[in-house]
């Protein structure tokens, strides 16, 4: 495996944070190596997801562990189901330093195709489904910061304000 770059949004090739991504056309061993390099990069920047864009990939694939070793892989997904509201204080890999409120469903159903290239579908709620949501939108070209409430430099545990 190997770490991959993470674009961030006022860094080098920022813009393709913003761009829509392309389906991806087969699950093969590129892919596949792909993905499992976005999960040791995710892992090595302390990340709960990683989109493909945000390594500088222009394809619709994200992987995400909401807890310690849950890893989803989702290739072409779609959330087909949205349920309810809830807030949360999210951060990102890309905006680094910064944290904002953003509502967020409070449940899920979301379809793809795993790391084999088989269909799955999941239904999500809680921080779950926060997770998922932001890493679909990266697919759009959608950041958390512009969903936020406000957005402030964020504060590390133990850290006073």
């Amino acid at each position: 495996m190997a770490l991959r770059n993470i674009v961030e949004k006022d860094g080098e090739g920022s813009d393709i944070l913003r761009k829509h991504c392309r389906e991806v056309d087969k699950v093969d061993d590129r892919i596949r190596t792909i993905l499992d390099d976005m999960v040791d990069t995710m892992r090595e920047a302390s990340g709960v997801g990683l989109a493909a864009p945000q390594i500088g990939m222009m394809r619709r694939m994200f992987v995400a562990e909401p807890e310690p070793d849950e890893v989803y892989y989702f290739v072409n997904p779609e959330i087909t189901r949205r349920e309810g509201e809830q807030e949360s204080e999210e951060g990102c890999l890309s905006v680094p330093g910064y944290a904002g409120l953003v509502k967020r469903p409070e449940k899920i159903t979301i379809k793809g195709l795993d790391r084999d290239g088989r269909p799955q579908e999941f239904d999500f709620e809680g921080f779950r489904a926060i997770v998922m949501c932001h890493e679909y939108d990266h697919l759009d070209g959608i950041l958390y910061v512009d969903k936020a409430e406000e957005v402030h430099p964020a504060t590390l545990a133990g850290e006073e304000e």
